[in-house]
């Protein structure tokens, strides 16, 4: 996690917690009186009954806004929290950074009371349905290869867990990977890729052939063209999920 000490700097810029996404997250934590969250990065979606973030990274631990939860520096591998410490735990587009996955689950399983809520993505959905890295960026998709969880496996972890789609508003304002689908200009901006890990990590290098066709594309009107289904749309599945599980 040490890699978000470079590329956490610029999170509070364009990482805003989308509304849409947090009701659905505070949906899912359901009423848990006292939440835990690990790998909280700088504090989006954290509920008002949050009563503990935990979060390696100290760039990200700085950023997060006054009157937040109380935070520790420590890995969710090793979560310096009693057993049953509080009714639900949650951990939100971060299992993809653990160094061990399954000894993070366990730790999830052994603090919460009753409910874990995790947010990631289907990488087989992502891949087939996102269209910067079928068409662009390939190199970024096989990237996130190396490092995305399975859904199915994630479930099995958790000791069985549903799964819900989470659709991304065509005005997502939490600048993750596919945030912007129907707004492809945001991904010619620097400032946009430093706050997508699998885009900052790739390298601007390695994307640069990728992002001189989408701007080209984009000059010429053909991405237009080709994705007019999309600008017809207010939201799409691009494979995001809720893994809801109880304790």
């Amino acid at each position: 996690m040490a890699i978000y000490d470079t590329l956490g700097a610029t999170y509070s810029r364009t990482r805003q917690p989308d509304p849409r996404i947090a009701a659905r997250i505070h949906t899912a934590l359901g009423d848990a009186a006292d939440v835990i969250n690990v790998g909280a990065g700088t504090g989006s979606y954290e509920p008002a009954r949050t009563v503990l973030a935990v979060e390696p990274s100290q760039v990200m631990l700085a950023q997060r806004p006054p009157r937040s939860a109380p935070a520790v520096a420590a890995v969710a591998e090793r979560l310096p929290l009693r057993d049953n410490a509080a009714d639900a735990v949650m951990a939100l587009l971060t299992v993809h950074h653990w160094s061990d996955l399954a000894a993070g689950i366990a730790e999830l399983r052994r603090v919460a009371r009753r409910r874990i809520v995790v947010l990631t993505w289907d990488q087989r959905i992502f891949r087939e349905r996102f269209w910067l890295v079928r068409e662009y960026l390939p190199q970024a998709a096989a990237f996130d290869d190396t490092r995305a969880i399975p859904t199915d496996r994630l479930a099995s972890l958790l000791g069985g867990a549903r799964q819900e789609p989470v659709h991304i508003p065509h005005d997502c304002t939490d600048g993750f990977g596919a945030a912007y689908w129907r707004r492809p200009h945001a991904y010619l901006d620097p400032r946009v890729r430093a706050g997508i890990s699998m885009l900052a990590q790739t390298g601007d290098d390695t994307l640069a052939p990728g992002l001189t066709m989408l701007a080209d594309d984009l000059t010429t009107g053909r991405w237009h063209d080709r994705h007019t289904d999309l600008l017809a749309l207010d939201t799409l599945d691009v494979g995001y999920r809720l893994l809801v599980a109880d304790a």
